[in-house]
Formats: structure tokens, sequence, C-alpha cells
């Protein structure tokens, strides 16, 4: 027994790695990191993942289990782990900051929608947009994209090998390019209700006893849904630029460790 509690003790070991950074990344990462997910689910997933990963996922060091140093070791692959899921949850950010910013143009900021499952509402056209998103994130294979990332990570990143803190700020700055890509995104349905409001302004100018709140509002609704459904056509094929964007910047960032 003594003989054999030292190499399980190893096994485990090399199994805890891959499973922590597994762990924070399922649970950062879009789609899969959502409250609608189940916890235990994750969990199954990071456990096999975890499994997968085991030849790759060696320590620089050896590490004793019962040391400080493999409670840093610990944080820093759920730091790590955390920093990838939530580099990768920036598409999907763009796409939710879209629909945002679509409803509150077409004045349907006031419909939400409660999610029985993870406990938030969000507006209707988010909430289309979001299951868009889904749909195009298991089409291109994203949850394939989402365990190859991570593979490569223990090759760039290996245990014990310490975070990177440029690679920190190179995913802190990015987020600002969530904004703007979903800025550049919403400006047709932006510019165009705009443009509706703007003549409803004359025409209230002119005609003053009519009722354009009401009339106004209607037509407002009716054609952002018209431009949302023109808009909706090209936003696989944006959601694809940006996700090759995203895997650009985390490639960026391995090879700045190296």
């Amino acid at each position: 027994m003594d003989a054999v509690f030292p190499g399980l003790l190893a096994q485990l070991l090399a199994l805890w790695w891959p499973f922590c950074r597994a762990m924070a990344l399922l649970s950062a990462a879009p789609i899969l990191g959502d409250g609608s997910v189940p916890v235990t689910l994750r969990l199954l997933l990071s456990l096999v993942l975890a499994v997968v990963l085991m030849p790759v996922a060696r320590p620089v060091v050896e590490i004793d289990p019962l040391s400080l140093h493999a409670v840093v070791a610990t944080i820093e692959q759920a730091a790590i782990g955390g920093l990838l899921g939530l580099a990768l949850h920036f598409t999907t950010s763009v796409i939710m900051v879209l629909g945002y910013l679509v409803s509150s143009q077409m004045g349907l900021s006031m419909a939400t929608m409660n999610d029985p499952l993870s406990g938030i509402s969000s507006d209707v056209v988010s909430s289309l947009l979001s299951v868009l998103g889904m749909l195009v994130f298991f089409s291109m294979d994203g949850h394939l994209l989402v365990t190859q990332v991570m593979g490569a990570s223990f090759q760039q990143w290996p245990v014990g090998g310490g975070i990177h803190v440029p690679a920190l700020r190179t995913v802190a700055f990015n987020v600002a390019w969530v904004f703007s890509a979903a800025l550049l995104l919403a400006l047709p349905v932006v510019l165009a209700t705009f443009v509706v409001q703007l003549g409803f302004g004359f025409l209230a100018r002119v005609a003053p006893t009519l009722n354009l709140f009401a009339l106004g509002f209607s037509v407002v609704t009716l054609f952002g849904l018209v431009m949302l459904a023109l808009l909706v056509r090209y936003l696989p094929e944006h959601y694809l630029r940006m996700t090759t964007q995203v895997l650009e910047m985390l490639r960026l960032s391995m090879l700045e460790r190296r």
C-alpha cells in the first residue's frame, strides 16, 4: 500500500492541473459557461478534458501537492483558464451588446424576457441574437475549438511556468474591441431609425395636430425589424471573422510568452 500511494498521488496531481484550467475555461467560455448549463455538466466535461490532456499538462518543475507551491500553481491554472475563456467570450459579448443597441433604437428595450434557467432578464432582440450566436458557435465546431485552444495553452503556458502579465494586458485592452465591433454592426440600424425619427420630427412641425408619437413608434419599430432582418443575414460571417480575430490575439499572446 505504501508503494502504491505515491504513484496514485502523482496520477491525481497530474489530473488536477488540467482539471483546474479546464473548469475555469468552461466557466468563462461562451455558451458552456452560461447559467443555463448545470455545474455538474461542466464538472464532468472538465474531468473528461483533464483525462485527455494529461499527457501534455506536465509541470515544468516537480510540485509538492502539500506545499504552498501547489496552491499557487492551482491559482495559476484557474487564472489562465479564466483568461482563455474570457477571450473566447468576446464574440458572444459583441452579439449581446449589438442586441441591446438595436433594441434601444427600435423601442423594444422595454420588452424583456425572464430566463428561468439562468435567472436573468434580457430584451427580446438580445435573446434572439444570442440563440443565433449559439447556433453559429456549434455549427463552426466551437466546442472543439475551445478544446484545441486549451491544449495549445499547455504547450505555451505550462504548469508552473507563471502567469504572463502581457497576455493579461492584451485581453484587457481588447475589451474595447467588443464595444467598437458591436457599434459598427449596429450602425445601419441606428442610422436608419434615426433618419425615420428625424423625418417624423419634421412632420410634427408641419402637422402638430397628428398623434405622431404612436404612429412614429410603430413605424420606427417596423422599419427597425426590416433592417434587423437584413442585418441577421450577415451576422454568421461577422461572427466567424471575430472568432478568427480572437484566436489570432491568443496566438500572438502565446508567441510573446515564448
